[in-house]
């Protein structure tokens, strides 16, 4: 019997991405902003047959057993109405620690792909 984790992808194809991109900035008080977005270089589709239908956003601090889900969006708009979701994901932490950040995407047709930052 397989592992979910076992299919899970990390390499993106040339002509379309899935895997999602991770950018951090500090902000105010020592908190850090954390984004995880899908498409922002080459589109993904996200057409009602095709889309990326979520995006977890996690943070190991260094040290810990686990990760702490920090971010969860869900995409719903695929051309109802002509509308298309930007599959994008936020959060805001305030960690004393350093760690890993890990971002996991969801589409429809070709599974769950990940996605890992250090964050110092």
């Amino acid at each position: 019997m397989s592992k979910l984790t076992e299919t899970v992808q990390t390499g993106d194809w040339a002509s379309e991405k899935h895997v999602p991109e991770i950018d951090f900035e500090s902000v105010d008080n020592g908190k850090v902003r954390i984004r995880a977005s899908v498409g922002s270089e080459i589109e993904h589709p996200n057409t009602f047959e095709h889309h990326i239908a979520w995006i977890k956003v996690f943070f190991k601090p260094e040290g810990s057993q686990f990760p702490v889900e920090i971010a969860s969006s869900e995409f719903t708009a695929h051309g109802e109405e002509d509308l298309f979701t930007v599959p994008c994901a936020t959060g805001y932490i305030k960690a004393d620690k350093k760690g890993t950040i890990y971002a996991l995407s969801y589409c429809n047709i070709h599974g769950l792909w990940e996605n890992s930052a250090e964050l110092n």
